[in-house]
């Protein structure tokens, strides 16, 4: 299995998946995991409205991926965090099930539209990701992320 490949199946099987939530190693951090053989995953944030965190790919234990994120509610009174998340999961796994996570993507859902758009690819990345509630953004993410390199 190459990387990329194991991202996607990572991100499919912890918040996009509804995962398990797995001890918390940092005070009220919200922490996910996945292992498929050499590789491991965890994704771990703070918050729940407004958050921010970091997922980390390590293959035999060393870090060799990662990407960091910062979401917010823009509109409270447009979507609520539960909505917001709900859409967010529909969306992404539609996306995972082409078997990506880059590359941009829509997502139409009944409380809004989601939009993500990026640069690069998962070695080096950018992208934002946004919902339209009504025609206006009411929820928005910035993410950037890629390889990482020990020497």
């Amino acid at each position: 299995m190459n990387l990329e490949t194991f991202i996607v199946q990572a991100k499919t099987h912890t918040y996009a998946g509804n995962g398990i939530k797995s001890l918390s190693y940092r005070p009220c951090s919200h922490d996910l995991q996945y292992q498929n053989g050499d590789y491991a995953y965890m994704d771990s944030y703070f918050g729940g409205r407004d958050f921010l965190g970091q997922e980390v790919v390590y293959y035999r234990r060393s870090p060799i991926w990662a990407m960091n994120y910062y979401g917010r509610i823009l509109k409270p009174d447009l979507i609520t965090p539960a909505e917001a998340g709900t859409i967010i999961k529909t969306a992404l796994t539609e996306l995972y099930q082409e078997g990506r996570f880059l590359g941009g993507f829509k997502c139409h859902h009944i409380w809004g539209l989601y939009i993500d758009s990026n640069a690069g690819n998962y070695e080096s990345f950018t992208g934002y990701e946004w919902i339209e509630v009504q025609g206006v953004k009411a929820y928005e993410l910035h993410y950037h992320g890629g390889m990482v390199k020990h020497e």
